[in-house]
């Protein structure tokens, strides 16, 4: 993990979602595919959030019967901690650590803003360690 670069731990592409789509199918869509977060973009493709399992779970608590109609945006979280595809797993994993969060967001950046290309978690990290023996 040393020296691997975020890229060469893991696949491109991510599953992502508009800042205006319910809550209600953003949560069907993590469990039917069983993931942990979707990537918030806006029209452009470009990073505008992230939305976690624990962002749905706080959305039900705040607004048990109502919660499924609510937008994304109203939960996602803004400041999304990225890595850039040449970092290395090292760096991202002291990132988790140091923020206490479980992903980081790989991004190019381009002209209006940063577009989201994968997404490295914790469990990608425990999966490399466990693959180096």
């Amino acid at each position: 993990m040393k020296d691997r670069t975020v890229l060469q731990a893991k696949r491109l592409g991510i599953v992502s979602c508009q800042r205006q789509d319910a809550l209600g199918g953003i949560a069907q869509r993590m469990a039917d595919d069983d993931i942990s977060a979707l990537v918030v973009v806006n029209p452009a493709d470009d990073l505008a959030g992230i939305i976690s399992r624990s962002d749905l779970l706080r959305a039900y608590m705040e607004d048990p019967e109502g919660w499924r109609a609510l937008p994304v945006e109203a939960y996602m979280t803004r400041d999304v901690v990225t890595v850039a595809p040449t970092d290395r797993l090292l760096d991202a994993a002291k990132l988790m650590l140091g923020n206490h969060i479980h992903r980081v967001v790989v991004v190019r950046e381009s002209d209006a803003g940063m577009i989201p290309i994968a997404v490295i978690s914790d469990s990608d990290l425990v999966c490399d360690m466990a693959d180096a023996g």
